[in-house]
């Protein structure tokens, strides 16, 4: 029986949470996705766009500390794609941006707040989502994908977060995660060693916001669903296996009419 997917809060999505807390979260989350290579999936389908788009600018929105855009900006280097991706938030990490832009040419950033619902027009390109649709509710859902349209760039948004209770168990466990992982995340920071051994926020937060993330995160038959009456593209969504793990990627892409041609999946 499937689980009801539910909007709750993660402590990250509002203003007053502590900007120190959240940053440092999102290190932890970086460093998952990047260490277990998460977003290999997403790179055939991102190869997929990019032969056909008129543009390598990638807009990643939503970028928390920096996700799987580096890991990904790499492999699609190495399949000969010169991309660059800026990176976004509404609360961006900052520090996390700069230490990533200065080890990835191909990487830059905004450091004023961008919201995915109200993307300024300048910011032209291929937009990407990895691992944060979930915190829209279905209304501001739409909106992200109603301002891509309206941009007339692709939008592929990529989630990890499932809805089940395989993917929910073990993430019981995240405070005990974040704890052995901590020792390994770079730069060392002291803060980083507070925060989570004598005031354990970092794992009290991660531990919160994961279980949230998987009770409100979307099915690719809703995802496709908040896509009705966005008729000028086509969309396609779907799941996709992560090699090497028991979990799949979630995706929905979305391009203006007859640019999508995929030889794997049939278009919504």
């Amino acid at each position: 029986m499937p689980i009801p997917r539910l909007q709750l809060f993660e402590l990250e999505d509002f203003a007053w949470f502590p900007g120190t807390i959240r940053n440092l979260a999102t290190d932890y989350l970086h460093f998952v996705e990047t260490r277990f290579a998460l977003h290999r999936p997403a790179i055939p389908l991102l190869a997929q766009i990019l032969e056909r788009a008129n543009t390598t600018q990638l807009i990643d929105l939503c970028s928390g500390g920096g996700g799987p855009v580096a890991a990904a900006c790499d492999a699609l280097h190495d399949l000969g794609f010169a991309v660059r991706f800026t990176l976004t938030d509404k609360y961006p990490n900052i520090d996390a941006y700069r230490r990533l832009c200065e080890l990835n040419e191909g990487l830059n950033f905004i450091s004023g707040a961008i919201d995915a619902t109200r993307v300024p027009k300048e910011l032209r390109g291929i937009r990407t989502i990895f691992n944060s649709f979930h915190h829209f509710a279905p209304d501001d859902a739409r909106l992200v994908l109603k301002c891509a349209v309206e941009s007339g760039h692709p939008i592929g948004i990529f989630e990890i977060p499932e809805r089940s209770v395989a993917a929910i168990v073990p993430l019981l466990l995240t405070p005990l995660f974040v704890t052995i992982a901590t020792p390994f995340i770079r730069p060392f920071l002291w803060r980083r060693l507070v925060w989570t051994y004598l005031l354990p926020l970092v794992p009290l937060t991660c531990w919160w916001d994961g279980l949230v993330s998987q009770l409100r995160a979307y099915t690719a038959n809703e995802m496709l669903e908040l896509t009705r009456g966005l008729t000028e593209y086509d969309w396609t969504a779907a799941r996709a296996p992560i090699m090497g793990t028991h979990g799949s990627l979630t995706y929905l892409i979305g391009v203006p009419k007859g640019v999508w041609q995929c030889d794997r999946c049939n278009p919504a």
